[in-house]
């Protein structure tokens, strides 16, 4: 009978590091405009988004899952469209002291804030071990580690761009690497699908202003045929 030499256990884990690997795809969506490494091709979810000045959003949810090494993992990717935000902001009732383009101007400004805090800062019994401003791709945004009360950890990322809000979240086990190759992967495309680049960090420009507010007292938008530019 051959004898076959055992293999080291660094030399084993360095073998089966490409399977690892290899389950993850470059996922494209040229309808929310972003790409994103996953493990494999992740369902879709459509919902609705209520934002913080009470409009409602279209969105999707990318959820994917996977068995890892420590465990199961899960991974999604929320891409709310805020495009539509003056339309939506005066289709609702508001005070006269509520009519200014500002305020819907304001909810997709403060949307990754905004999210940040809805989904994720009072999750009972969580604990936020980071919480601080971040970019990827030059891109702002912003970033949260939480330890889950089951021991998980889920690693977020939030970004704004071309008014479209992008939430990703990724679940690990305790003991689990962390989802780097998914929340450090986020590019964005444009409507043809070519990837996104800036030479310097990139806030948000928000859409302009097509509906002339007439003017009656504090609060209130422009006159009627008076040019508005978003500041």
């Amino acid at each position: 009978m051959r004898l076959f030499p055992l293999l080291p256990v660094s030399l084993l884990v360095f073998l089966t590091a490409p399977a690892y690997a290899q389950e993850f795809i470059d996922f494209v969506s040229r309808e929310d405009r972003f790409t994103v490494n996953m493990p494999g091709t992740p369902t879709m979810t459509d919902i609705k988004w209520e934002s913080e000045y009470g409009s409602v959003f279209p969105g999707r949810v990318y959820t994917a899952v996977r068995n890892g090494f420590a465990g199961p993992e899960k991974y999604t990717v929320t891409v709310i469209d805020y495009s539509d935000a003056e339309r939506q902001y005066y289709s609702r009732p508001h005070p006269p002291s509520f009519q200014q383009e500002e305020y819907w101007m304001m909810d997709i400004m403060g949307s990754i804030q905004y999210a940040a805090t809805k989904l994720y800062r009072f999750k009972p019994g969580v604990k936020i071990t980071h919480d601080a401003w971040h970019y990827i791709d030059l891109v702002e945004g912003h970033q949260l580690n939480l330890t889950n009360p089951d021991g998980t950890r889920t690693f977020v990322a939030i970004y704004l761009h071309e008014n479209r809000l992008y939430i990703l979240d990724g679940t690990v086990p305790a003991n689990g690497p962390e989802p780097g190759l998914f929340t450090q992967s986020l590019s964005f495309r444009d409507a043809e699908g070519r990837r996104v680049r800036y030479d310097q960090i990139y806030s948000n420009r928000l859409p302009p202003v097509t509906i002339q507010r007439p003017r009656g007292g504090r609060g209130q938008g422009p006159a009627q045929g008076q040019q508005q530019q978003p500041r």
